[in-house]
């Protein structure tokens, strides 16, 4: 429905049934210095017609990623999503059930949930899997939060080449806790130095170490020697769901807690979110997971049913027991994940592993030829990886974003990286055509 204001005549009818005169005079309870007394610097209004022409012409504007062939990673990527996925998770029966406020009655909406936990233990390795959180950056926080309660010891390592974005969000939730957070530099090949994390963690009073593979330069770090250099502390494992289809799973090299962003399977880049965060730990830690847990019964005619097992937040238990403030889960977003990977099955998963790691080579070979341009850490990679550039690479970015691409995020300043260096990510959803007009457009820029 279109939004209309009231008239005159409206304000005078409500002012009237009130018994007040005047609209200051019905908000006269506020101090007069801290109201604002001037008039807003807002245009004339306009009519229906013509605010719809104005939006119009700024949706115009915008260009999404349907126009543009995408190269953005960095935690969220481009990716194909099936046509499935957006007709069964826009059933009315999801829709409208999509949180199960009162539980035991949302049957279907509880089985997709407990199928998503099964799923995110069986990728990562785990025993027990939460409900889900709301993107990848709040559940390492909250997995950080668990091993500094578990272990009882102050401090947080976490890798130089952690995602910037999950660091920012872990520092602001930490920062009224008495919580330290210390970095473990990299290494000149892009991964994280094992010696300098075992020197940091030798005193013992480490909580928990963060462990991101890939990371967040696209390298896949030696995580079993980090889990093992992390001395006592509560290993943390931050991990591209999809990068398990071809790597080691953390409950493998002795994760404790693993998370991550599942925006990839099957979600849509939509301006950065919604997103879908999981988490899953080992059955020691259980009882410190945030949010829900949903598990299987049988009812008293011997039929499965679905009920909340665990909710360990403040809405449930004493405040003082409660381990988050996490208040709900994505329910939808969950939904279209569980789909997704039901449709693709463990043999699809691994075909899309395969593809998002080929064409990730592909491109390195396209553009390693290009003048001036090399490829500054030869590690091994799964899907996104640092091009190194001549000139400023916010400046190929642009010249980019006018043919149409959308390059990479430029990394000056993050992890010792400079101004030439570009984070680039591909996904299955990159063609040939489209690392050919990648490399061409290198090309150009250079040559310009």
């Amino acid at each position: 429905m279109p939004y209309t204001p009231h008239t005159a005549a409206d304000v005078a009818a409500m002012l009237e049934r009130i018994g007040v005169a005047s609209v200051d005079e019905l908000f006269d309870a506020i101090p007069a210095d801290v109201r604002f007394g001037g008039d807003l610097d807002l245009p004339p209004g306009r009519t229906e017609e013509e605010v719809r022409r104005v939006m119009k012409r700024l949706a115009a504007a915008n260009h999404g990623q349907e126009d543009l062939v995408s190269f953005l990673g960095g935690g969220v990527y481009d990716s194909i999503i099936p046509a499935a996925i957006g007709a069964i998770s826009s059933r009315s029966e999801f829709m409208t059930a999509y949180t199960p406020y009162q539980a035991e009655v949302s049957q279907g909406t509880l089985q997709v949930i407990y199928e998503w936990q099964t799923y995110v233990c069986r990728l990562t390795g785990m025993a027990v899997g939460n409900a889900s959180m709301y993107d990848g950056a709040t559940a390492l926080t909250e997995a950080v939060r668990m091993g500094v309660a578990w272990r009882r010891k102050p401090r947080v390592v976490v890798p130089a080449t952690l995602n910037p974005r999950y660091r920012r969000v872990m520092a602001t939730t930490l920062a009224g806790e008495d919580v330290a957070i210390v970095e473990v530099p990299r290494r000149g090949d892009g991964l994280t130095d094992v010696d300098a994390l075992r020197r940091l963690t030798a005193a013992g009073d480490v909580g928990a170490v963060v462990i991101q593979n890939p990371n967040h330069l696209g390298l896949i770090e030696p995580a079993a020697e980090l889990a093992a250099a992390a001395g006592g502390a509560c290993v943390v494992a931050c991990v591209n769901p999809v990068s398990l289809s071809l790597l080691k799973a953390p409950g493998e090299y002795g994760a404790h807690v693993a998370v991550g962003e599942a925006q990839p399977l099957g979600i849509p880049c939509s301006f950065g979110g919604p997103l879908l965060g999981f988490l899953a730990c080992a059955d020691e830690l259980k009882r410190l997971l945030p949010g829900r847990v949903v598990g299987r019964t049988v009812d008293h005619d011997g039929r499965s049913a679905y009920v909340l097992t665990l909710q360990t937040r403040e809405q449930h238990i004493r405040r003082e027991k409660a381990t988050s403030n996490i208040c709900s889960n994505q329910g939808l977003m969950a939904l279209r994940a569980t789909v997704y990977l039901a449709l693709l099955g463990a043999a699809g998963l691994q075909e899309l592993g395969e593809a998002n790691r080929v064409r990730a080579v592909a491109l390195q070979a396209a553009v390693r030829g290009a003048p001036g341009v090399t490829l500054p850490f030869p590690g091994a990679v799964f899907n996104e990886f640092v091009v190194r550039l001549p000139k400023p690479a916010r400046d190929f970015r642009a010249f980019a974003r006018e043919r149409g691409v959308l390059a990479g995020i430029p990394l000056d300043g993050f992890a010792g990286c400079g101004e030439g260096d570009l984070l680039v990510a591909v996904t299955e959803k990159r063609t040939a055509a489209d690392i050919e007009l990648y490399a061409r457009t290198l090309r150009a820029w250079l040559a310009a």
